[in-house]
């Protein structure tokens, strides 16, 4: 069995990585070394995987009539943290909207709910608590689901200073103690009273002035992206100070372009510059195997896809969200914000708190769904998305509970045994796309 699985590994990373793995090998080795680290770690590189042997698997809770919705499509127990809203709350919420698209609704608590298996199993907790923290996960989901039933707006719930706790509220702590001037001090320093990015290892500085055009001429259609009503009202707020090529971030973005763009900001105050990504965007795994007309024909490339769902999938997102294209290939463009905490597992080490957190987690990402439909602001799913999930359940929770528990449990089981086997293929060689060294 594990020659085959071995050689379909490799067959659908190649089909999936090929293009960004010749770009930039080196970006990817790096990459396949994370990856390497654990199951988890392979887990979350490997939404690919997962898509290819989920696509087809028959689901009761997803009909053959049922309505598809905005998902997450890469939701994993890393996949959550915090952000400053566009009234300037901070919110903890799903993150990461690179993957996202239109599908089933499950496949998002599937996901989930196979990352928590693998990190619980990495943590030494024994089967019956997975089981139940998982349980509590999905009841969680479908409680906040019907919470939504009654509810006129599906934006305005979420979790903040005033309602979190454990390590939800920790996080929320962390972002608020952030500032503004340390981020900008720790990429950018002030020379004759003007600020501009410091040279560094992950910093590339647009020797080329054509490639410096380009981006400049990027930047300045990526303005038109940006709804009015998000729009800085100071004049100056968007005026371009410095430029400087990135590599990617995080472990899914190997071999994508990147730069960061430093602009004035809402006043001269050299305090308030800001630092804008702008980043290549993705092809979404899920839009290899589910194609939607209305969302194809909505979108002009992947970066304009990744920040259309943000809008979507979370209510006031980021006020400088938008996108633009260089070379015809799309960009996503958002704030490098200080206020940005990702959720830290570190010291979560009890069942209770476990239980606590996935609890939040589930009503998370119950909201991310229902924000999506026909209230949003971006309409791909023209019906009320907590209508359409409560009439998929019915009055068999208890059958969902257990179909997501055991399907959880056996995809990590199954992804353990495929962290072996990938590691095996890539330090033996079998990428003919990349080699190990």
């Amino acid at each position: 069995m594990a020659p085959a699985r071995s050689d379909e590994i490799v067959d659908v990373f190649e089909r999936h990585f090929a293009d960004l793995m010749e770009h930039d090998p080196l970006a990817f080795r790096q990459r396949f070394r994370k990856m390497a680290n654990d199951p988890f770690a392979f887990f979350r590189g490997s939404a690919c995987l997962f898509y290819h042997d989920v696509h087809e698997r028959p689901d009761p809770w997803c009909r053959d009539d049922s309505t598809p919705v905005w998902i997450h499509g890469d939701l994993h127990a890393a996949n959550f943290g915090t952000y400053m809203d566009a009234r300037g709350i901070l919110v903890f919420d799903v993150n990461d909207f690179d993957e996202a698209y239109v599908g089933h609704w499950t496949w998002d608590l599937c996901r989930f709910s196979a990352s928590i298996a693998l990190l619980l199993w990495n943590k030494a907790f024994p089967d019956d608590v997975i089981d139940d923290v998982i349980e509590r996960y999905v009841r969680s989901y479908v409680d906040q689901v019907r919470f939504y039933l009654h509810e006129d707006d599906d934006h305005e719930w979420a979790l903040h200073l005033d309602n979190a706790r454990g390590a939800v509220l920790d996080s929320l702590h962390a972002a608020r103690s952030a500032s503004r001037l340390d981020l900008l001090d720790g990429s950018s320093r002030v020379v004759d009273q003007q600020r501009t990015f410091v040279d560094s290892s992950s910093a590339r500085r647009l020797d080329d002035d054509d490639e410096h055009d380009r981006v400049l001429d990027a930047f300045s259609r990526y303005l038109d992206t940006i709804p009015d009503r998000r729009r800085q009202e100071s004049e100056i707020a968007y005026d371009v100070k410095d430029v400087v090529g990135r590599s990617g971030f995080g472990i899914g973005s190997a071999g994508l372009a990147a730069y960061n763009v430093l602009i004035e900001g809402r006043s001269q105050a050299l305090e308030n510059d800001v630092v804008l990504t702008m980043k290549q965007g993705v092809d979404a795994v899920i839009g290899r195997f589910v194609q939607h007309g209305r969302l194809d024909d909505a979108i002009e490339h992947h970066g304009h896809r990744t920040a259309l769902s943000q809008h979507a999938l979370q209510a006031h997102a980021d006020p400088f969200l938008g996108w633009t294209s260089i070379d015809d290939t799309g960009f996503v463009v958002s704030e490098l914000s200080p206020y940005e905490a990702e959720l830290d597992w570190g010291d979560v080490a009890e069942p209770d708190e476990v239980l606590e957190l996935v609890e939040d987690l589930g009503k998370a990402t119950a909201k991310v769904h229902c924000a999506s439909d026909a209230d949003a602001a971006v309409t791909i799913v023209d019906a009320q998305v907590e209508d359409l999930i409560d009439r998929d359940i019915g009055d068999d929770v208890d059958g969902l509970v257990e179909w997501v528990r055991q399907f959880a449990i056996d995809y990590a089981r199954s992804t353990r045994d495929d962290h072996t086997v990938f590691v095996e293929a890539f330090r033996g060689g079998a990428f003919q796309s990349l080699s190990a060294t």
